[in-house]
Formats: C-alpha cells, structure tokens, sequence
C-alpha cells in the first residue's frame, strides 16, 4: 500500500508539475524528498520500483515529465542511485516506444514522420549507431519522435538499448544533480550559490557543448 500511495504521489507531482513556476518546483521537490525519505528506510525496493515504473511508462509513451522526474530522483536518491535508476528507466521506456513502433505501429508511424526517416535511415548509413548516439547526446530529434522512428530501421534491439544508454548518460547525471542541489535549497538566496548555479547551467549547456564535440568529431574524423 505504501508503494502505491508513494506512486499515486508520484503522478499527482508530474501532472501538477507542468503547471507549476521555478518556486513551486523547488517546493515540489522538497515534497519529493520527504516522500522518499519516509519509505525509503522501511521499503527501499518498493519505492525504486514504482518510480521506476512511472518512469518508464512516461518514456515510453512520451508523455512530458521525464526531466521533472530526474531532479525527483536526484533530490529523493541522490546523484549516483538516481542516476543509474533514471537512465535505466528512461532507456527501457525509449526501447520499448522503438520495440511497439516495429512490431505494431510501422504503418502509422511511417505515415506520420516518413519525411524524417530518410534523414535517420542516411545517418546510420554513414555513422552507424554513433549516429544514434549523437542524437541522444545532442537531441535534434526530440525523443518522442526519434524512437518510434529507430523502429522503422534495421537496428538492433540491444544495440539500441545500449548505445541510448550511453548517450543519455551524461544527460541523466546533470539533471539529477541539479535535483540533488535544488533540494538542499532552504531559502531563495541558496539559488545563487555555485553548485546550484553550475548544476542548472550544465542542462542548457551539455546538449550545445555535445554537438560542437560531435561537429568536431566528424570534421577530425573526414
């Protein structure tokens, strides 16, 4: 039962999270905290596995909540466990969309985003899974589209779980440690302090800073 309330709890943070200012968002997160802290310590397993589910079942439908649920996770359980349990929920939920998008939905899929399929199949013509893996760390394809369209390539099931991983690694970490800071924030001046500072800059500036690194990847490279 407590498992299921702390989802209920979860979803209700999600849902009310798209409404809500940078100010609210600091409160929910400390919200979020407290919630982990009081099941964690009684039912640890319980609790990783219904965010997890949550998780993934956002991911893979592609619903908007994944970044809100990785600032949870930094601030509920901390930067290395709310990491690993974030990218692995992430990745599952993003194979999952690619997995349901071959096998059930090609059709309509390809009617909807066939435009870009040409772009994507070119990409793994010439890069292979690097190519995908440069979409994920640089994401110029929202992720939404970008898996059920994988679906429609020949690419293999783990070679897309693994090289998705990879590529959101890094992604993953900063979110959740910008969780992780927002949640030690007591009073509006806290917001200044360097870790936070650096902690929200790195999200806006990892996807400018993989694409140069992948531009100069390719242009070494030729």
């Amino acid at each position: 039962m407590r498992a299921a309330g702390l989802l209920v709890a979860l979803v209700f943070a999600v849902g009310g999270g798209w409404l809500l200012a940078a100010g609210d968002v600091m409160a929910l997160l400390r919200t979020g905290q407290a919630l982990f802290a009081a099941h964690l310590g009684e039912r640890p397993l319980a609790v990783a596995c219904a965010f997890f589910l949550l998780f993934t079942a956002l991911a893979a439908v592609g619903l908007p909540g994944a970044s809100l649920l990785m600032l949870l996770a930094g601030a509920g359980f901390g930067l290395f466990w709310g990491t690993l349990l974030a990218l692995l929920a992430s990745t599952t939920g993003a194979t999952l969309s690619m997995l349901v998008a071959r096998h059930w939905l090609r059709e309509p899929v390809a009617a909807r985003f066939g435009a870009r399929l040409a772009r994507i199949d070119a990409g793994i013509a010439r890069d292979g899974a690097f190519y995908l893996f440069g979409l994920r760390m640089a994401p110029l394809i929202p992720f939404p589209v970008l898996n059920p369209l994988f679906g429609l390539t020949a690419m293999p099931a783990w070679t897309y779980f693994w090289v998705s991983a990879a590529g959101m690694a890094a992604g993953t970490a900063v979110y959740v440690n910008a969780g992780l800071q927002l949640a030690r924030v007591d009073n509006p001046a806290d917001l200044v302090s360097p870790a936070v500072v650096v902690s929200l800059a790195l999200i806006g500036f990892l996807p400018w800073l993989a694409g140069r690194g992948l531009r100069w990847w390719r242009g070494a490279g030729a």
